[in-house]
């Protein structure tokens, strides 16, 4: 069985190291992971079509299937990112603040990395690379624990980085991986805040709450949440379709996917029909509250909709309709369902707008806009560790900035305290 002890050691002592790498050498260690499996990319889908085969075998359902599944565009968008990173800027040693005082001591306010960040994660095998190079770009040495679904998937993938760290002369435990599926192992993990200075977990709710319960090490939470759009009476509605099959459809599974569709009353007999006509295409499963049941008409994929289903994150072609008077009460369901995650408004109400991002809390807050662009690629950052709801010390698209702390560095001519 694994020894979760020793390789936390291990990582820790590789953490120093990795402190200390020029970003040079940082670069030239991203380029070569992205270049290694590039070169292996047949060998790692079929070892993924393997994993696919398994998870369908033991009836896992098709939203943690579709997350696990490489395709040719997932493939290429996480080793891509890999190049994204290394042409990003350091986050390391970048000087916040700084002052000198009245007694000669300059006071410097500097960025650091953590240290080790541990991850414990579900499904996504991407998410073992997206790691691996953000926590090398900002000098963390990482401990990965993923699901037991994609285990192969991600063995194979953490063989071909710490070749790649090797290959570079860089210390292979700062990628360190729990190479288990044992879940007691999980428990032991979350123990270890000797060795691991901050968690993220990244799955379901279920995962996230158990790790905020259980763990002694910091825990930043985040990756779930009910994500909603709400298309005010002044909207484009043509545009407002295509924003809502997009948030809807593109890719249902994503935890930034449209979860409850907000529809003002004055607009709903209109606007209806519209989007409606446009799900069809995906088939997709609408639960329709209180009176938009009857304005929904004929559509073959409609349900009645319950007050439970609000707080659901559906992960798949599924989703909430209502009807809603004013931009207030659409504001009053985010506050009252889980409004964390992403959520839209469409309008041509500069006045609704304002009012909507002020009042929302969300970590993504988006005017005319999908939500399907919270992510880090998407935002310029060019990967991400995980989308942060909570508001301390990250929020939204973790990525390299979100991975450092900060320190003083105080610097005198022999001075001392009076």
């Amino acid at each position: 069985m694994t020894d979760i002890i020793e390789t936390a050691k291990r990582a820790r002592k590789a953490g120093y190291d990795f402190a200390l790498l020029s970003t040079s050498k940082k670069n030239e260690a991203l380029h070569t992971i992205a270049s290694m499996l590039r070169e292996a990319s047949d060998e790692i889908f079929e070892i993924n079509k393997k994993d696919v085969e398994n998870a369908r075998a033991k009836g896992l359902n098709e939203a943690m299937v579709d997350r696990l599944t490489f395709t040719k565009s997932r493939f290429d968008e996480m080793v891509d990112g890999l190049d994204k990173v290394a042409a990003l800027a350091d986050p390391c040693g970048k000087t916040f603040d700084g002052r000198v005082l009245p007694n000669g001591l300059e006071v410097v306010k500097k960025s650091v990395p953590f240290g080790v960040v541990g991850v414990i994660y579900e499904s996504r095998p991407n998410v073992t690379v997206d790691i691996a190079g953000l926590c090398l770009k900002s000098g963390n040495a990482c401990l990965l624990r993923g699901g037991s679904e994609a285990f192969n998937t991600n063995s194979l993938l953490h063989s071909i980085i710490t070749k790649a760290l090797e290959k570079c002369g860089i210390n292979p435990d700062g990628v360190s991986f729990v190479d288990s599926t044992d879940r007691e192992l999980v428990g032991t993990m979350l123990s270890l805040d000797q060795y691991i200075d901050v968690l993220i977990p990244r799955g379901g709710e279920k995962l996230q709450r158990m790790c905020q319960r259980e763990s002694s090490i910091p825990v930043i939470i985040g990756g779930f949440g009910i994500s909603h759009i709400f298309v005010d009476e002044s909207a484009d509605l043509d545009r407002s379709v295509d924003i809502i099959f997009n948030a809807k459809t593109q890719k249902p599974s994503a935890c930034n996917s449209l979860d409850t569709l907000l529809v003002h009353e004055k607009i709903a007999d209109k606007f209806l029909p519209m989007v409606l006509n446009k799900l069809k295409e995906k088939e997709v499963v609408v639960l329709a509250h209180d009176d938009a049941f009857a304005k929904c008409g004929n559509y073959p994929f409609l349900e009645k909709g319950i007050a439970e289903d609000f707080d659901r994150e559906f992960l798949s072609l599924k989703m909430n309709v209502r009807i809603v008077p004013d931009v207030y009460e659409a504001i009053t369901h985010l506050r009252v369902h889980n409004a964390s995650h992403s959520d839209s408004i469409l309008t041509d109400s500069r006045r609704n707008a304002e009012l909507f991002v002020k009042s929302a809390g969300s970590a993504c807050v988006y005017v005319n806009a999908s939500t399907r662009f919270s992510d880090g690629g998407q935002f310029g950052m060019g990967a991400e560790v995980a989308i942060s709801t909570q508001k301390l010390h990250a929020r939204g698209p973790m990525a390299l900035q979100e991975l450092t702390t900060y320190q003083y560095v105080c610097s005198g001519d022999y001075i001392y305290r009076h």
